[in-house]
């Protein structure tokens, strides 16, 4: 079950796993997210119309792309369909993520070889 349902409303759709070793494809738009110096330790990106989106702001195209069935769609449609809200909220809520991820014994994806510089 999709939480969001973008598919339908949008078209063909393609997700990406930073964790998951990628295929070509992948790697290609992981690269692209890379030189744009985007974080995706610090917030999921939406690539829309040939136009990278980052955080805050990708979850608000989401949102506004989104159908709205469903109780949680409705309610991430509300949250996020303001450009300020998103502003707010997303902050707190990748926080939260992050917490979990940690919890889990994941570690950050660290896609722009932040840690690796610390290191060295």
């Amino acid at each position: 079950m999709r939480l969001v349902r973008l598919q339908g409303t949008i078209g063909r759709l393609q997700l990406v796993d930073a964790r998951e070793k990628p295929s070509a494809v992948n790697e290609a738009i992981l690269d692209e997210i890379r030189r744009a110096g985007l974080d995706i330790d610090q917030g999921m990106v939406l690539k829309l119309d040939g136009q990278l989106y980052h955080g805050d702001e990708a979850m608000h195209r989401v949102a506004l792309l989104s159908s709205r069935s469903g109780i949680f769609n409705r309610l991430n449609y509300w949250v996020f369909r303001s450009p300020r809200r998103a502003r707010l909220l997303y902050p707190p809520l990748r926080s939260i993520r992050n917490i979990v991820i940690k919890g889990l014994g994941r570690e950050p994806i660290d896609n722009l070889g932040r840690d690796s510089d610390a290191s060295s």
